[in-house]
């Protein structure tokens, strides 16, 4: 009997936990979306009383009203796929060397030392400083700006993906060593799973990067992309369509964000 009411006890205590987790969440849920609907609703207040200059700062209701003209023109959807299509390709171009590279230089401290410096010597200059190069060794074609976003990609992935590897706890390296195993064994079985919490971090980071990169590539050597929209539209002081650009940009980096914690939660769910 007086096991049953322990029992009954600790499962009231359970419940009454799982309700706190349950507030706890609704609360942090609630936080997440009231921060941008304050700001909006700041903004479209403050602009429609002209407090702030509604020539610079249109409100948000007609920065939308904007982007649903210019989508239904077509003329959006048809720079936005070719922004999408050179992001994707230039990251893949920049995180796939990028891994294997990271992978070898965790894994093998010779290949560690010859592309050290050299990453640390090339990191620090800004891809756009780069860009002369690029248009030079590439053209001016689509495949530049592509490589543009894939240097810009390349040094937080390769980075972020040696220090998962050499961040791996020795006991593994210890048991694969003492059951003989091979490189390829290593490589796979131990350095890439092991690597893969820093390594989507990096990959995190590399995913903003490449928007901050194709923006700005667009703007100075582009005829079509969401960047040559936000620059030319700038120009000619169409600030709402300026806007559309931004509120595109600002959407992909949440979205493309949201899909790699997703990505990351399937691959690591002890995380």
């Amino acid at each position: 009997m007086k096991e049953q009411q322990l029992n009954e006890s600790a499962i009231q205590v359970e419940k009454e936990e799982f309700k706190k987790r349950q507030r706890r969440d609704k609360l942090k849920q609630l936080l997440t979306i009231s921060s941008p609907i304050f700001i909006l609703l700041l903004w479209e207040l403050l602009s429609r009383t002209a407090l702030i200059d509604p020539r610079f700062f249109p409100p948000p209701t007609k920065i939308l009203a904007t982007l649903y003209q210019m989508g239904l023109s077509g003329e959006l959807f048809t720079h936005l796929q070719v922004s999408l299509l050179r992001i994707f390709a230039g990251f893949l171009l920049g995180v796939i060397p990028a891994i294997c590279i990271g992978l070898l230089m965790g894994m093998y401290s010779p290949i560690r030392h010859f592309f050290s410096p050299l990453i640390m010597a090339l990191m620090p200059i800004p891809t756009l400083a780069m860009l002369p190069i690029i248009l030079i060794v590439f053209g001016i074609g689509e495949f530049s700006k592509m490589v543009t976003i894939a240097i810009s990609v390349f040094f937080p992935v390769a980075i972020n993906t040696a220090a998962g590897v050499t961040n791996i706890d020795n006991i593994y390296v210890d048991v694969a060593k003492n059951y003989g195993a091979n490189a390829k064994h290593f490589f796979f079985k131990i350095a890439l799973p092991g690597s893969l919490p820093v390594m989507l971090e990096g990959i995190q980071m590399g995913q903003a990067i490449a928007l901050l990169t194709i923006v700005a590539a667009e703007m100075i050597g582009a005829n079509s992309g969401i960047g040559y929209v936000i620059w030319m539209n700038y120009k000619a002081f169409l600030l709402p369509e300026m806007y559309v650009g931004l509120v595109l940009i600002s959407f992909f980096g949440y979205f493309f964000s949201l899909v790699i914690r997703g990505l990351q939660s399937k691959l690591l769910p002890w995380k």
